[in-house]
């Protein structure tokens, strides 16, 4: 009944969404704190006493502090599935309503950053991490963070990946979240008449550019747990009778080892070609975050069943709390790819899930 009662209600906050027919929901819109809403009537009846702050952290606290924490996010990127963020925050009020142990539950409000291109806001001004400039994009005066210590802290999330699916494996222990380095760039050359223009004589910004995502393809093919991606490429001003003068793109760059993860870049801000100038502008950047081996440990003891280790390419709000307090990471299978709406997850998988993370919440 817990894993059915999970499922239900990642249906029923899908409701809550800014785009009709579609789940959509950013920071600080009517949809999201409609979501915020209904999971504070769930943590009531779970007997946690919530708690809220001016970012939209929703927190279910009880018993004395320290607590194990367990949290993820309750919004959303655009067109988004049901259950990344949402998964978590559900399965950590299953193990609230199995047990009386003190545990704390939070919902954070920005993990996507899909309202102001953030990253981790949620979570990070849940520790008091945020800037007053942060603070003045999102039209708030935070006060007092919510964090009071942790026994720990515990993300339950969908793997995002294909990996236990090809496993045929329901859940996977995590053993570190990638490091991540994100970029613009761009590329400089010369706009110039498509007809009138011999190829000997061209600064093709596009045709550098284009050379650089081949590149950036093949390094990370050839390095060992790599992952590169050109999500984004614009043409300003393009036009089919021009020789494109330049293009903007976006970087990103993730490994678990962040000595192979600096290396790399380094080795793509060498890649280019004579006549085009190409600038770099750092987006975000955060260290490999390592999983705790005790609480890591301790997770693979509470699984009734096979599992598997494995690194998380994703980002998660386990990034922030690393800084606080010991984290751990249960991933459950998941099909349909991620970020997308066909993020799909079996009751008997969730009912897997929900009997790991008690048994670990019941051990710390």
């Amino acid at each position: 009944m817990s894993a059915r009662r999970v499922l239900e209600r990642a249906d029923e906050l899908a409701t809550f969404t800014e785009e009709p027919g579609r789940i959509t929901r950013p920071l600080a819109t009517p949809a999201l704190a409609g979501a915020m809403a209904r999971v504070r009537e769930w943590m009531v009846e779970a007997d946690l006493e919530p708690v809220s702050d001016a970012m939209g952290n929703l927190v279910g606290r009880r018993g004395p502090g320290p607590r194990l924490i367990i949290g993820s996010h309750l919004d959303s990127v655009a067109d988004a599935g049901r259950y990344d963020g949402i998964l978590g925050v559900l399965i950590g009020l299953e193990v609230a309503a199995a047990t009386d142990i003190p545990l704390e539950v939070v919902a954070f409000a920005d993990e996507e950053g899909l309202r102001f291109q953030s990253t981790f806001l949620g979570s990070r001004a849940y520790v008091g991490a945020i800037t007053p400039e942060e603070e003045a994009m999102v039209g708030i005066e935070l006060g007092e963070p919510l964090f009071d210590g942790a026994s720990g802290y515990l993300e339950v999330h969908i793997e995002q990946g294909p990996v236990l699916v090809a496993e045929d494996v329901p859940l996977g222990v995590v053993t570190a979240i990638f490091g991540q380095s994100r970029f613009n760039l761009a590329f400089t050359g010369e706009a110039a008449h498509a007809g009138t223009t011999p190829m000997t004589m061209r600064h093709d910004a596009l045709a550098a550019a284009a050379e650089f995502v081949l590149a950036v393809e093949r390094l990370a093919h050839e390095t060992e747990g790599l992952v590169a991606t050109v999500g984004e490429l614009h043409i300003p001003h393009g036009a089919c009778n021009v020789v494109p003068g330049r293009v903007d793109l976006t970087l990103d760059v993730r490994h678990a080892d962040d000595v192979v993860r600096a290396d790399a870049v380094a080795t793509l801000q060498g890649v280019g070609r004579p006549g085009i100038d190409v600038s770099w502008a750092p987006i975000h950047h955060h260290e490999a975050t390592p999983v705790s081996p005790t609480l890591r440990a301790k997770l693979a003891e509470a699984i009734d069943g096979r599992s598997i280790e494995l690194p998380s390419g994703a980002g998660h709000d386990a990034v922030t709390m690393a800084g606080l307090t010991d984290i751990a990471i249960l991933f459950v299978r998941s099909t349909g790819g991620s970020h997308n709406p066909g993020e799909a997850v079996t009751e008997g998988d969730v009912a897997l899930a929900i009997d790991a993370a008690t048994r670990f919440a019941c051990s710390i």
